[in-house]
């Protein structure tokens, strides 16, 4: 806990601190969860077509709930596993645990490294806290909202490309893709022509850090789940990055759709998926 510790040093909020040290404690306990179980044989069930879970879904969950219920019992909490099938209606106003156990677990069933444990913190409507771990990696991102983001215990920022031309940015693939490609490679299509590389690895947590942290200067995708982008949103905002839907209106990780970037390519990112957001894009199969 100590690259954690070297980053609550600096945050005067008492009850940011207490948020953080929660969630710390919960990310780092499951992503221990998660490297015990990595590499193994896996009990693999589907709740989509080619959605997965495992055992280790379930395993990093139960550690996060505990780890969370106990430290902030006054929480309510909204994890993947528990929630899938919830419908939702905006960023909750009670203060709330918004919970990924496990982030690419497709890649995890696989055994290829980008995965990771995200857990956010909900107060008033807004995502206040937010840790992610990639326990193969060891890497341990964390931010509060107004005290800027850090890596390993060291403050990160987003990168400082200004042109789509010269950057790196990913995206990834709906669960429907099988059905519903069309829109999908449509705007991968407009991208590629675009952006000097593009990186579809899997796990939409670990994009969104890694824009944090300047190693993607953009990233987009659609039809995600707030536990993907919770903790991710506000890793990007805290690291001076922009967060916005395709079409450069607000964002909130109850919205379906993403664009994050470094801010300075956010434009010509929004240029060209414009089309494709939901706003653009009545009566077409989406």
């Amino acid at each position: 806990m100590r690259r954690l510790d070297l980053y609550l040093a600096g945050v005067k909020d008492a009850r940011c601190r207490k948020y953080l040290s929660v969630a710390g404690a919960a990310a780092l306990k499951a992503g221990g969860v998660l490297k015990g179980l990595y590499g193994q044989p896996h009990q693999i069930r589907h709740k989509g077509e080619i959605d997965l879970v495992t055992e280790a879904d379930v395993a990093s969950e139960k550690t996060v709930i505990e780890i969370c219920s106990q430290g902030l019992p006054e929480a309510e909490i909204l994890a993947e596993e528990s929630n899938s099938d919830s419908d939702y209606a905006g960023v909750p106003g009670n203060l709330t645990w918004i919970v990924d156990p496990l982030d690419g677990t497709t890649n995890f069933a696989h055994g290829f490294p980008w995965f990771c444990v995200s857990i956010a913190l909900a107060a008033r409507g807004k995502i206040v806290a937010g840790v992610i771990y990639a326990p193969v990696f060891d890497d341990f991102f964390c931010a509060c909202r107004g005290y800027g983001a850090c890596l390993n215990g060291a403050p990160i920022n987003v990168s400082e490309e200004s042109g789509l031309s010269g950057s790196l940015v990913a995206t990834g693939f709906p669960y429907d893709i099988h059905r519903h490609p069309r829109p999908v490679m449509r705007a991968l299509e407009a991208m590629i022509v675009k952006a000097q590389g593009i990186r579809r690895a899997g796990a939409a947590a670990m994009d969104l850090a890694y824009v944090a942290c300047g190693r993607l200067d953009g990233f987009w995708e659609i039809k995600l789940k707030p536990w993907d982008t919770a903790a991710g949103q506000l890793l990007v905002e805290e690291a001076g990055g922009k967060v916005t839907d395709l079409s450069g209106r607000n964002y909130n990780p109850f919205i379906p759709e993403i664009l994050a970037s470094n801010g300075k390519i956010h434009a010509a990112m929004t240029d060209a998926l414009r089309p494709f957001s939901s706003a653009h894009m009545q009566g077409e199969v989406r």
